[in-house]
């Protein structure tokens, strides 16, 4: 019976110490890898405030699409924006050509600029 008690509790520090691996490497990869520069980001942004920095503004290609004023937005949000649409999770067609442009720095800082605009 002991035994059984034992091997009980091994499993359970098991199980505990597996969730804390999973839960740290979650955790790392919300984690900012880079720290964005909002000035930097200034100089960076001429793409984006074409469509961006047009209140109201809509893109036509290719659907009508109502586009997202960014000014304020969280930089982890942007940047995560940014990755998805890089990485293909996110699609929109000049979006998509943008970010793939953009090294991880980069869209730290045009997410540091945007955010700390009001």
């Amino acid at each position: 019976m002991k035994s059984k008690a034992i091997r009980g509790q091994g499993f359970q520090a098991a199980a505990v110490l597996v969730s804390c691996l999973f839960a740290g490497a979650a955790l790392a990869a919300d984690a900012p890898a880079i720290k964005g520069d909002a000035q930097a980001g200034a100089q960076k942004v001429s793409m984006c405030i074409g469509c961006h920095g047009i209140p109201e503004y809509k893109a036509a290609y290719p659907e009508l699409y109502h586009v997202p004023m960014i000014a304020g937005q969280n930089a982890a949000y942007i940047v995560a924006a940014l990755k998805e649409y890089s990485n293909g999770a996110r699609s929109f067609p000049t979006m998509d050509a943008i970010a793939k442009t953009l090294s991880e720095q980069d869209m730290a800082d045009v997410a540091a600029y945007y955010s700390s605009l009001k």
